[in-house]
């Protein structure tokens, strides 16, 4: 092996002869994991309706339910947004959303909540939910006022 660095040959570089394949390109993920970083982009800046599940990895409702979740996001992928949010690694969002409990699917239109559900349901329930936040959540986001969620407990 030599000593002097200048002694290795050069690494061959692509051929210019041989053209470049571009990489395939992923497909966006049905069902993202949003954080309390990204919140504010993934959520309450969304064009469409956001469905989020709050979740923790402990919970056997959660794991049960979300292959439904899934098969959902994929069913609305053109009209609703879903995203998961994991209440141990991002325990400010779901403090500032009230969320004691998981499996919580809260519903947003135009950055604010407008449906919620706490708990295990059943998936039949939770997609009629999807339909009545598509049909009525535009016009409830509308009627609801916005909330100052300046945190702090000093005047």
């Amino acid at each position: 092996m030599p000593d002097n660095p200048e002694e290795f040959p050069a690494t061959p570089g692509p051929s210019p002869l041989i053209p470049a394949v571009p990489a395939e390109q992923s497909p966006p993920e049905l069902l993202p994991e949003a954080s309390d970083l990204t919140w504010e982009k993934s959520v309450e800046k969304s064009a469409k309706p956001v469905a989020v599940m709050f979740y923790s990895p402990g919970c056997a409702f959660c794991r049960q339910i979300e292959p439904y979740f899934r098969n959902y996001a994929a069913e609305y992928r053109d009209t609703v947004v879903f995203i998961r949010l994991n209440v141990m690694t991002s325990p400010w969002t779901a403090e500032r959303y009230g969320v004691r409990s998981t499996p919580t699917f809260k519903f947003f239109c135009d950055g604010k909540p407008v449906q919620e559900m706490v708990g295990a349901v059943y998936p039949a329930i939770l997609k009629k939910m999807v339909d009545e936040v598509l049909v009525h959540g535009k016009e409830c986001a509308k009627r609801s006022t916005s909330i100052d969620y300046e945190i702090t407990g000093y005047g």
